[in-house]
């Protein structure tokens, strides 16, 4: 059992709570069996931390795995994950133009796996695909779709150069919707929306028509559109 916090692994995989360190060191946190079995099955997972000394894993103290906690329910079972990308090839591409809320980050991703959006790219001001927050609202699907981050500009334009027609949400522009074999939705940033660039790089604009509000939480209208657009 570990009981020091002054043991060296214990530190380390301790500072993955920051966005820093899993950067630096290339690993992450997944909390709960339903995610560290998501993670073994894709081949991330590195090591179980655990507080039960009936469940599979490296057996730490309860006060030790106590501040790994990061949320309000208690898991002791944590597992460390290795950042491994497994490129997918999908005719449905979700770009995501500074979405910043994680919950929605990983709303969005859920909902992408569920309806064939299997690439994603997030621009580089967009919430870290690590955070637990991220994670924990992705339920996992972090694990099944293939999550770049790039400059979105030069990425579009690779897209456009690749056949497929881009379009972007928007709450008040409209266009023509051809539901074609390759395409790519952009989100925009929860207050800001799209960046007029991406607009001009765009072919359309795709609108939901509301009634009493103005516009959508922005994974509400991702997941409307990606359901209407899915592959299956």
């Amino acid at each position: 059992m570990i009981t020091s916090k002054q043991n060296k692994t214990y530190k380390l995989y301790l500072s993955l709570k920051l966005k820093k360190y899993r950067d630096l060191h290339g690993l992450f946190l997944v909390y709960g069996t339903h995610q560290i079995e998501a993670a073994k099955k894709h081949g991330c997972l590195q090591e179980i931390l655990t507080s039960n000394p009936e469940k599979e894993g490296t057996l730490y103290d309860q006060s030790l795995l106590d501040e790994f906690q990061q949320a309000e329910t208690f898991f002791d079972q944590i597992g460390v994950c290795k950042k491994i990308i497994h490129p997918i090839i999908s005719h449905r591409i979700l770009v995501l133009d500074d979405v910043q809320d994680p919950d929605n980050v990983g709303a969005l991703i859920r909902s992408a796996a569920a309806f064939g959006f299997l690439h994603i790219v997030l621009s580089p001001q967009s919430a870290d695909l690590y955070n637990e927050k991220t994670i924990r609202a992705s339920k996992g699907s972090i694990f099944d779709c293939y999550v770049e981050r790039k400059p979105l500009k030069e990425e579009l334009l690779e897209f456009k150069k690749q056949g497929f027609q881009v379009y972007y949400a928007d709450a008040h522009d409209e266009g023509t919707i051809t539901i074609s074999d390759k395409m790519v939705l952009i989100l925009g940033n929860e207050g800001h929306g799209i960046s007029q660039e991406l607009k001009l790089l765009s072919d359309q604009a795709v609108h939901i028509e509301t009634r009493r509000v103005e516009s959508l939480n922005v994974s509400v209208a991702g997941a409307i559109i990606m359901h209407a657009w899915r592959i299956l």
